[in-house]
């Protein structure tokens, strides 16, 4: 009785070893519980297409100041950025047969007091944006002095390549993007009568209202309107993948709880993290995968781990 009931303890031994030593379901078969992924819901809304081109600050107009005579530059009371008025006294010249002629006369009458200064004066509002000579310097007639760059003419201009041409009648009024994050609101004018001849862009004045100074040769950016559509369908990027080639695109559409097929689309428009889907129609019920979709066969036993559609 003693060796039966020895010989039954080490048979219930061994088979709980057995079992212990088995593995699961889930170890035999790694694919049970599925492929990790994340899903999302389709989208219906207006959708649009836009082109952003870069757009460069400048002063079209460019006034320069020159001496009216020969001679000595006696004060300079400007410096380079400064802004100037119409009228305003820019530089004070005297020239040497004033020079002689004031002395002679102050000699003769001291209280007449003779000068015999000329002065130079802006002949518009603006900044100067070069200096070209410094007090005390010899001047000769005719030479340049400064430069006064002309506050009304300040304006964008906008490189078109020119097969945007025919974007310019649906976008006269656009937004500048300024690169620290400001909108302005422009108005672009009639093109410049010149194309370049390397990258064949045409130039486009953009007149904006803003009185804050903005440097000259900033590059903003300005967005075209190519088309835009009110009803699209629209997936998040991340659910479109394509070949090598990227002349077929599809997405993992969620058939059930947990098996995801591949399906074939027609893509339209992209922006952003948006991209649209002409075809097959899809609603806001269907589910297409966002996450875990790479690299998947055309069908796949998945787990989701959002269980809200983001």
């Amino acid at each position: 009785m003693k060796l039966l009931t020895s010989l039954c303890s080490l048979l219930l031994t061994g088979l709980a070893a057995c079992q212990s030593n088995a593995p699961s379901a889930s170890e035999k078969d790694p694919s049970a519980t599925g492929i990790p992924v994340s899903i999302a819901a389709p989208e219906t809304g207006p959708m649009s297409d836009s082109v952003e081109l870069n757009a460069t600050a400048t002063f079209l107009l460019k006034t320069y100041v020159k001496a009216v005579a020969n001679g000595y530059l006696q004060a300079s009371g400007i410096k380079t950025g400064q802004h100037v008025t119409r009228g305003q006294v820019l530089f004070t010249l005297k020239t040497k047969e004033a020079e002689n002629l004031g002395n002679t006369i102050n000699r003769l009458d001291s209280s007449f007091r003779f000068t015999g200064l000329i002065t130079i004066k802006a002949p518009g509002n603006g900044y100067i944006t070069q200096l070209a000579i410094q007090a005390g310097s010899y001047v000769q007639d005719g030479e340049q002095l400064a430069t006064i760059s002309d506050d009304n003419s300040f304006a964008f201009v906008l490189n078109i390549p020119y097969e945007y041409t025919p974007l310019i009648a649906a976008n006269r009024k656009v937004t500048v993007l300024l690169p620290d994050g400001q909108q302005l609101d422009g108005h672009m004018e009639a093109p410049l009568p010149t194309v370049d001849s390397v990258s064949q862009t045409q130039n486009y004045v953009i007149r904006v209202a803003t009185t804050q100074l903005i440097p000259e040769n900033l590059i903003a950016k300005v967005r075209l309107l190519k088309s835009r559509r009110p009803n699209t369908v629209f997936v998040p990027k991340a659910a479109v993948l394509s070949d090598e080639s990227q002349s077929e695109y599809w997405i993992m559409k969620m058939t059930d709880s947990s098996t995801a097929v591949k399906q074939v689309i027609q893509k339209g428009m992209e922006t952003g993290n948006k991209i649209e889907v002409l075809s097959p129609l899809l609603t806001v019920k269907d589910r297409v995968l966002v996450s875990g979709n790479y690299g998947l066969p055309d069908t796949a036993t998945v787990t989701i781990v959002n269980k809200q559609p983001i």
